[in-house]
């Protein structure tokens, strides 16, 4: 089992820059696949980006591609989502999840486990 703690979110100006981080609990880190995912009010949650157990292999969605990298440290147990230039439509709670298979998925119904999640929020 793994426990995910979100954190990094904020308050940003469109354009600007933040990133997140994703602490995980437990010895088996990196045995799991990683993904982030978001959930605005009113919207389904929706497939952010994911990354392989070893990190080698990554996803997009692709109205983030480009602008979001996603990256982990198994020796820190800890996954990253940088995020550059950044638009009002990427407001939203952001979570973390993990996938025990080995390459993620874009479907959220694959994970399962998630943090609690972290609000973004990019003014206009």
């Amino acid at each position: 089992q793994v426990q995910l703690v979100e954190s990094g979110g904020g308050l940003v100006q469109a354009g600007g820059s933040l990133r997140l981080s994703c602490a995980a609990s437990g010895r088996t880190f990196s045995s799991y696949a990683m993904g982030w995912f978001r959930q605005a009010p009113g919207k389904e949650r929706e497939f952010v980006a994911d990354i392989s157990r070893s990190g080698s292999l990554t996803d997009y969605a692709d109205s983030v591609k480009g602008r979001f990298t996603i990256s982990r440290d198994n020796a820190k147990k800890t996954v990253y989502l940088q995020m550059s230039s950044l638009k009002p439509e990427d407001t939203s709670v952001y979570y973390c999840a993990a996938d025990q298979g080995a390459y993620g998925s874009r479907q959220h119904y694959n994970y399962a486990y998630w943090g609690q999640g972290t609000q973004v929020t990019v003014s206009s």
